[in-house]
């Protein structure tokens, strides 16, 4: 699949369109989901009491080529220690909407401008049982590079990826992760040798099939 900057304005634009249809949600969720979720699903989630965040997946052109911004969450003492995700975090009670939660988050961890964004629209919100977050993934464009500036205390480093690994399955794959003294089999997207897995690759799986659906 060939998405640049001779088709950016239109793919966005189509993008926008599906968004608002029928998403594939928790069934493309599961194809990139690890062996312990996947036992998990047996059991229906309480989500009554989750807390409410969202992320920002962000299309943006660079040398004539689609990128998406990930961070790398820094080591702490946390479920998701040192790991890669989208910009985002949680919902404040002054946000208007998950949207502008999103838009927040990612202004804070790393410099992305909400004037200069536009919303396509949202993918399925994901529950996330370790750390009881629900998410709404937030869909967007920028017409210019963002001029990024991480926050050091949220993220370790940005990572700009090109978006074709999306589609090349040679680089989704499945290891043994270490995850605080505990071993999970989980399938993940190589991006540029980063491991992407958990939420994060079951979100990407999600919108992998929305785009492939356009064409």
């Amino acid at each position: 699949m060939n998405i640049s900057g001779e088709n950016f304005n239109k793919f966005c634009e189509q993008l926008g369109e599906r968004l608002k249809a029928t998403l594939p949600g928790t069934e493309a969720h599961l194809k990139m989901a690890s062996r312990l979720r996947l036992q998990e699903m047996v059991n229906a989630y309480n989500t009554e009491n989750a807390i409410k965040s969202a992320v920002l997946i962000l299309f943006y052109l660079d040398k004539n080529k689609v990128s998406i911004p990930f961070i790398l969450r820094p080591d702490y003492n946390g479920v998701h220690s040192g790991q890669v995700a989208f910009p985002g975090g949680r919902y404040e009670k002054d946000d208007k909407s998950m949207i502008e939660t999103a838009l927040r988050e990612a202004q804070e961890e790393v410099n992305i401008d909400p004037n200069k964004v536009s919303i396509l629209g949202t993918l399925t919100n994901l529950y996330i049982p370790p750390s009881n977050y629900i998410v709404t993934p937030v869909v967007a464009f920028t017409e210019t590079k963002p001029d990024f500036v991480r926050d050091p205390s949220e993220v370790a480093q940005i990572i700009e990826a090109e978006i074709d690994f999306l589609f090349n399955p040679d680089l989704r794959k499945e290891k043994i992760i270490n995850v605080r003294g505990y071993e999970i089999e989980a399938p993940y997207f190589d991006i540029d040798n980063y491991v992407v897995w958990g939420a994060t690759a079951m979100m990407l799986s999600e919108l992998t099939e929305v785009i492939e659906s356009i064409n």
